[in-house]
């Protein structure tokens, strides 16, 4: 029993993924830099190893004044060469851990291919989209999947998920004990602690954003279902011709939804809609603060930081009645089936003509919010951390 409370007692060394840091993956790496971030305050004792690929050292002086650990003596930068994923997991990774007195080793969704025993794996699943929606990913990315996440929940000896929801669908589609899974709960970042008011006028001139809108945020994968939105708002614009959507995310990205252009097709719905492609992270509390409605007609999801990100902003929400975003935001939001155009275009309907419905949801936003907090999130995982 001893020997049991000085292992847990005794300093670790702990290897961080954080490749994702800077290259603007919006939701997974907003997740890495908070957790992080929050560990490296929290603990003094462990000794931590970042590891990257970003070799040039401006950029990870740059990654060291964001994450707040300049000059502390238990973290150290490991950048190291292979920027292909294949690469990095196949060669890399595994030469680091091989060469390094590693104990745990953190990192999301795919592990190295060869591991020491000695080393403790923790995997971050996010989401299991590619299994309960495997039509809406390539066939190469469906194959891969299929093939690595089964090995790397296997492997692992802690999985860690942001909702209660993703947990109960890895046991659903992999068959993993429940003690294997933590859930730890996303949160918001700092800028949007402070309500973004007097910074609406800036965005609104910078993004050239419309008087009245319907915020949309995030991925235009198709299961964030942005083409069944597109034809909602066309419904709604016949009775509220003066309001717009806007739609941020990146139209080039990987995986974006090739039904996007039909949904498109009709150029009286083109021009009520605005496409601003990325918002810099700075800016995006005043753009979200200065939407009407907040909308999030997903398919599927393993979290949703937009919703705690509308609530932060005082702004209504109006989101598609799946488990997991009515687990996050509660009574906090009107909710539409996802797959009835009549239904979404009625929620947002309601949202911009009925004060009180929309005042009420403000304010339970505001009170749902103080669930959620990257603080306790990383004390859970700090801990979980510490029983390995």
């Amino acid at each position: 029993m001893e020997n049991a409370i000085q292992k847990v007692n005794a300093m670790k060394t702990i290897a961080i993924d954080i490749r994702l840091l800077g290259k603007k993956r919006t939701g997974d790496e907003t997740v890495f830099f908070h957790l992080t971030k929050e560990l490296l305050a929290l603990d003094q004792k462990n000794r931590y190893l970042l590891v990257t690929d970003e070799r040039e050292p401006s950029k990870l002086a740059i990654l060291q004044g964001r994450l707040g650990c300049i000059g502390q003596t238990n973290v150290e930068f490991v950048p190291l060469i292979g920027k292909n994923r294949f690469v990095w997991n196949i060669f890399t990774v595994p030469w680091l851990l091989f060469h390094r007195e590693i104990d745990i080793y953190h990192t999301q969704y795919i592990l190295p291919f060869f591991i020491p025993e000695r080393v403790k794996i923790v995997t971050h699943i996010h989401d299991v989209s590619f299994a309960a929606y495997p039509q809406l990913i390539g066939m190469t990315d469906r194959f891969f999947l299929s093939l690595l996440i089964p090995r790397s929940l296997r492997r692992s000896d802690l999985i860690v998920t942001p909702s209660q929801f993703t947990k109960d669908e890895i046991i659903k589609y992999y068959g993993i004990g429940r003690d294997k899974i933590c859930v730890v709960q996303n949160a918001i970042g700092d800028e949007f602690m402070i309500h973004a008011e007097n910074n609406k006028v800036m965005v609104t001139e910078k993004y050239h954003l419309p008087k009245r809108f319907i915020l949309s945020l995030g991925t235009l994968q198709p299961r964030k279902n942005i083409p069944f939105l597109i034809r909602a708002f066309a419904l709604l614009q016949k009775r509220l011709p003066d309001v717009s959507l806007v739609i941020v995310g990146s139209k080039n990205a990987h995986h974006t939804d090739t039904a996007l252009s039909a949904a498109l097709s009709d150029s009286r719905i083109r021009e009520g809609i605005l496409f601003p492609g990325y918002i810099e992270q700075n800016d995006l509390p005043a753009v979200i603060a200065s939407a009407t409605v907040f909308v999030f007609p997903s398919l599927y999801e393993g979290f949703g930081i937009p919703l705690l990100e509308a609530m932060s902003q005082g702004v209504a929400i109006a989101a598609s009645e799946i488990a997991s975003l009515k687990e996050i935001a509660g009574p906090a939001a009107l909710y539409f089936d996802p797959l009835s155009l009549a239904s979404c275009e009625e929620k947002l309907y309601t949202l911009f003509t009925d004060d009180f419905t929309r005042q009420t949801i403000v304010q339970k936003g505001k009170e749902r919010l103080s669930l959620f907090s990257w603080h306790v999130s990383a004390k859970k995982l700090l801990e979980r951390y510490n029983t390995l």
